[in-house]
């Protein structure tokens, strides 16, 4: 499927970490498609055995985009991020994430990445502010660095001080979804990875999370992104891709892939979404369930 970069907006420079406006950006900034893509992919293909979870993907992503990737479970959402992410080698095709070649130099891809996946793993045996600093020092940061942005993050998150001296072990998955996303911020990663970022995360503290990722965003950082709610994805990212089975059934902005599918202009994402992976399922829900009307 053809990529066409989305139009250009004039950003001379990338705010720093402590640049990013925090509960103050209102809507998606516009992206820079400038220099080459944040992420590249061309001809990806990883199989189990004799099933193919990931069939030939070609996808360019942007600096600055927030970008949906979307799909139904077992479409190849995950395995495609730990591909992108360096953590799982494809049976073919090329990959550059932050203009690195991931197979070539994963090392460095990890440098320049942040990662948050569905489930996070973090040591449980440390406190919230021990991870952060753990972290911190992981990617190279000094102390007075780390303390800072620590506290930003944890006050973003609205972590209270007496739960940040608390041994992970005994948070809540919504308080380890805070910590783990924290820690992938921690370092300002020119491509941010969120797999299901806001499950477990209150409403309020979602809302504070979706205006500073905003935010990143406009400042030149990728945020790819995967989201079983439909409704959050379409009120954040500016671009989609939609895969399943394997394979992209659509890729652009909202419009464009309304007009892909054959939509009218005011199709939500998630009747989009619907059509394009399995529109029958609908219909025999109504039919099966008809006894419950």
């Amino acid at each position: 499927m053809d990529q066409h970069p989305p139009p250009a907006f004039d950003a001379d420079a990338v705010p720093t970490f402590d640049d990013l406006p925090i509960l103050k950006v209102q809507a998606p900034a516009p992206f820079a498609p400038t220099g080459e893509p944040a992420i590249d992919v061309r001809g990806l293909v990883k199989r189990f055995g004799q099933k193919a979870a990931v069939a030939g993907i070609d996808l360019a992503v942007w600096p600055g985009e927030f970008f949906g990737f979307l799909g139904p479970n077992g479409a190849g959402k995950s395995t495609t991020m730990k591909i992108l992410s360096g953590l799982m080698r494809p049976t073919s095709g090329s990959v550059r994430v932050a203009g690195r070649d991931v197979l070539k130099d994963p090392v460095g891809v990890k440098g320049l990445i942040g990662i948050l996946p569905e489930e996070p793993v973090l040591y449980e045996r440390l406190t919230g502010q021990e991870m952060l600093w753990y972290a911190g020092r992981l990617f190279g940061l000094d102390g007075p660095t780390i303390d800072q942005r620590a506290a930003d993050l944890f006050r973003l998150m609205a972590l209270e001080e007496d739960d940040q001296r608390r041994l992970i072990v005994d948070y809540s998955m919504g308080m380890r979804k805070k910590v783990g996303l924290a820690c992938a911020l921690l370092h300002r990663p020119r491509v941010l990875f969120l797999d299901e970022p806001f499950n477990g995360i209150d409403a309020v503290t979602s809302r504070a999370i979706y205006s500073v990722l905003r935010g990143a965003a406009a400042g030149g950082m990728t945020v790819f992104f995967t989201s079983h709610v439909l409704e959050v994805a379409e009120s954040l990212c500016t671009r989609f891709a939609i895969i399943h089975e394997g394979t992209l059934h659509a890729v652009g902005t909202l419009a464009e892939v309304r007009a892909q599918a054959g939509a009218a202009a005011d199709t939500p994402l998630g009747d989009l979404f619907a059509n394009l992976v399995d529109p029958t399922t609908a219909a025999r829900a109504d039919d099966v369930l008809a006894w419950l009307g």
